[in-house]
């Protein structure tokens, strides 16, 4: 138990990365955990709750929490947790999280990020010295570190059973509605795909064969209308108001498509969901959170694009696992976006979005046979968990 692991918010992302941590140590580490549920609640109050409830323990060397946690509240109530390293996992930025209400920002939990992550001269020193982070004025730039303003994510495959898991050693975002990347599960008949058809069809790297039309129901492939999936959460700094305005306009062209609408649910849906339910009507293929991993991965190598509209994003897991599912991405030219994708899977405004998906309507076919020319292997375990693995057994130090 020498990592001691802390999640006020143990769900989606969150849990994804706590769970892939804690099998990679095994029993290296205890994990400490709060409901997904009040997420201002837990960022409030998680650092006294852990206070009571966080075993003590002379073998712990290193304490990994997200920022959910008001790490220094939870140092200064537990001086044996505050002498240990303290590696803090930022899934947001709540200084720069987008209010969903024209009022003024609650600057609690921004404040409470800043106070975790402040650190005094000798700390900045050091880590000017170890991994090149310049000072500018009061701002602090890193240099040859990859991903500066992004994360990394981290598939990670089995022989067994193919399954990943999250992983960023940067800040980052990661929202939907599995996180955990995986292929694609098998058909039943493994047989060779053509090379003018979707990447899902074929053999991945790791020998797995996908037959599409197995999992199509046998219906023609090439015939189908245009399926789009947008796998994010249900809230409004996903956006989804200028997703479907989007597709309420290519359904008032009669062009056709297919649409689904994936990704978690909340207690509070924006009101657009339900009004573009109705209107999409027969256009919709599926609605709604998909509990099952695989029917999750099978929805999105059925899919034809995959988009996003997000106003906040520092990484995107949704958006990769689609691409690793064979999906033509569209993202904004904003965020975290340019950093991961090529500039052709990239619009400015929604109009850009609009004429993309109309010319795709038309021409399918496009997609289908489009081979993604991105770079993915970069979020992989085995390109990455060795930076976890050497971040979490160094030894702790008295000037850390």
């Amino acid at each position: 138990m020498s990592v001691l692991l802390i999640e006020p918010f143990y769900g989606g992302s969150h849990k994804q990365l706590m769970d892939l941590l804690q099998e990679e140590l095994q029993e290296d580490c205890v994990l400490c955990t709060l409901p997904a549920k009040k997420w201002h609640w837990k960022a409030r109050t998680s650092a006294l709750y852990f206070m009571q409830t966080v075993p003590t323990s002379s073998n712990y060397r290193i304490l990994f929490a997200s920022s959910v946690l008001n790490l220094a509240e939870l140092a200064a109530l537990r001086p044996d947790l505050g002498k240990l390293k303290k590696v803090l996992y930022f899934h947001e930025n709540q200084l720069a999280y987008p209010v969903q209400k024209c009022q003024e920002r609650d600057f609690q939990y921004g404040y409470n990020q800043v106070l975790s992550w402040f650190m005094p001269e000798h700390k900045l020193a050091r880590l000017e010295k170890v991994i090149g982070v310049k000072r500018n004025g009061d701002a602090y730039q890193s240099e040859g570190l990859p991903g500066q303003q992004e994360s990394r994510a981290v598939m990670k495959t089995s022989d067994a059973h193919p399954e990943s898991g999250l992983c960023e050693p940067q800040p980052g975002l990661c929202t939907t509605q599995h996180e955990g990347l995986a292929s694609p599960p098998a058909a039943p008949d493994q047989a060779e795909a053509p090379e003018s058809t979707n990447p899902c069809q074929g053999e991945d790297k790791q020998g797995l064969t996908f037959n599409l039309s197995n999992i199509l129901s046998g219906l023609d492939y090439q015939q189908r209308p245009l399926h789009i999936a947008w796998p994010h959460r249900w809230e409004h700094d996903k956006d989804p108001e200028t997703f479907f305005k989007v597709l309420m306009k290519l359904k008032e062209q009669d062009l056709p498509f297919q649409v689904s609408v994936l990704g978690e649910t909340f207690s509070e849906i924006p009101d657009i969901f339900s009004e573009a339910r109705e209107v999409l009507g027969s256009s919709v293929l599926h609605w709604g959170y998909l509990p099952s991993k695989d029917d999750y991965f099978r929805a999105l190598c059925t899919a034809d694009v995959v988009i996003s509209t997000a106003k906040h994003e520092f990484f995107g897991v949704a958006m990769i696992e689609a691409v690793h599912c064979g999906c033509y991405p569209l993202c904004p030219k904003a965020l975290v976006y340019p950093e991961i994708f090529p500039a052709e899977y990239l619009y400015s405004t929604p109009e850009q979005l609009f004429k993309r998906l109309q010319n795709f309507c038309k021409r399918p076919d496009i997609v289908r046979r489009h081979l993604y020319k991105g770079d993915t292997a970069g979020f992989s375990w085995a390109a990455l968990g060795c930076k976890f693995r050497s971040l979490l057994a160094a030894e702790p130090r008295e000037d850390l």
